[in-house]
């Protein structure tokens, strides 16, 4: 149940939205097990076979909490974590450990195709950060339906944001409709939902089609021109934006629609003027995921300067490997591990650099190492490195007009919440989201529609 189907749009969310508000007003004490249950339907639509595997991460995970505010026992915690990062790890990296193994002379490792749970990197990251937290006497004890509606509020499930359980929990105790800005938040929530739609649909989905014969003829082991490598580059640069910070205006629009305010993810990244800047921009959550639960555990800054690259280092590089379990997403990781080392040397050694040149120098790098993570081996992105130096095939052919808009509205525009949350209550605007919105829906009838990129991961 893509957000951008029709299945979603007009059968589920408006049955849901009326479900809720009928609780809400009259059943207030069956408010959040109404949205856990519609969360896990939500869940269960993708693949009914996979629901047992998160109830049954959910139920493990409190009764394990419970132990541990009972009894105090620090160990439960520590296990309770592997045991996450475990299933996490059967599920989505058995075969990539098997390849690695393989690769020792006279070794062999079975392989099996395990699917891949939707949203498993996502809720097994709550899961880990509500107990660190636990353990470290920061988080409360919660009853089972809120704990599981934090983990399964159908919003974020798949692809986030990643909510901690403090920015999450106390909310789930208000009353949407008491609210004297009720009406105004639903509308700006489902003004986000649109304008989310609308990357995705009219920017994201285009410079798909641009993008993915490319890459698959790279795949293919075809040579690649110089025009089709810079389109492949650029496209995928502003695609993966568009296409996950849709997700994502997605994801708050219709958390704001039943009340709930979840974290921004982006914020203008493909403005930034160093890397360290643009992971403070980028996938806002997740950074600050690695940042307080693996770079600040390693000893981040703390313990000098050599430690901190080493931190540095491995945090970016498991941050590439929880992307996807691959050595090009590895590689990814790694190179800005060592991008983000190179830029903590360069600032302590007092030197600093033109903010356009370093625009300029981020945005390259950026795009560069997105050709890693959007490859399907090194050999696929070696052809399209090639093609942008000119050791490819020959031709200069280059689809341009939605790249150059896409990269109009991604480093000149605001972003999708500041823009809502301006917009004055006049009646036209009102009438122009509507439009908008009825455009987007004939779009969606139209058009083949793709999977968010993130959902993979």
């Amino acid at each position: 149940m893509l957000f951008n189907s029709f299945i979603f749009l007009l059968a589920f969310l408006p049955a849901a939205l009326v479900l809720h508000w009928l609780t809400d007003r009259f059943k207030p004490e069956w408010r959040l097990s109404v949205l856990l249950l519609l969360s896990l339907f939500f869940y269960g639509y993708w693949d009914w076979r996979f629901t047992p595997l998160l109830v049954a991460s959910i139920a493990i995970n409190w009764l394990i909490a419970q132990a541990f505010m009972r009894s105090g026992r620090d160990v439960l915690i520590p296990l309770a974590i592997t045991a996450n990062l475990l299933v996490l790890a059967v599920f989505k990296y058995f075969n990539f450990f098997a390849d690695l193994v393989s690769l020792v002379p006279g070794l062999q490792a079975p392989h099996y195709d395990i699917a891949l749970p939707l949203g498993i990197s996502f809720f097994t990251f709550h899961h880990i950060m509500y107990l660190t937290d636990l353990k470290k006497g920061n988080a409360p004890r919660y009853d089972l339906v809120r704990y599981g509606l934090y983990i399964t509020f159908f919003p974020q499930v798949l692809a986030g944001p990643l909510v901690r359980w403090s920015e999450i929990m106390h909310q789930f105790e208000e009353r949407p409709s008491l609210r004297p800005d009720a009406a105004e938040r639903f509308a700006r929530g489902l003004m986000q939902l649109t304008l989310g739609l609308a990357k995705k649909v009219f920017l994201g989905d285009p410079l798909a089609a641009y993008v993915n014969p490319i890459f698959q003829a790279a795949a293919a082991g075809n040579a690649v021109t110089m025009g089709e490598a810079w389109q492949a580059s650029l496209g995928f640069t502003f695609q993966i934006y568009f296409d996950f910070s849709g997700y994502t205006d997605m994801a708050l629009g219709l958390a704001l629609m039943f009340g709930i305010l979840l974290p921004q993810n982006f914020d203008v990244p493909y403005r930034s003027v160093s890397l360290q800047d643009f992971w403070r921009r980028w996938h806002m959550t997740l950074s600050r995921f690695l940042r307080d639960y693996l770079y600040i555990a390693m000893g981040g800054n703390r313990r000098g300067l050599a430690l901190q690259l080493v931190a540095l280092f491995a945090t970016m590089t498991l941050g590439g490997l929880w992307h996807g379990a691959g050595l090009t997403f590895v590689a990814w990781g790694a190179a800005h591990g060592l991008a983000l080392g190179a830029g903590v040397l360069w600032r302590k050694a007092g030197l600093s650099m033109p903010r356009p040149l370093g625009w300029a120098l981020t945005f390259v790098f950026v795009m560069l190492t997105w050709v890693l993570f959007r490859a399907t081996s090194f050999d696929a992105a070696m052809r399209i490195y090639e093609g942008l130096i000119g050791l490819g095939a020959p031709g200069f052919a280059f689809k341009w007009r939605t790249i150059l808009i896409a990269a109009l509205i991604a480093t000149l525009g605001p972003t999708t919440w500041a823009l809502v949350h301006r917009l004055p209550p006049y009646r036209w605007i009102a009438a122009a989201f509507a439009l908008v919105l009825v455009i987007i829906l004939f779009k969606i009838g139209d058009d083949a529609n793709y999977e968010f990129i993130y959902f993979q991961f």
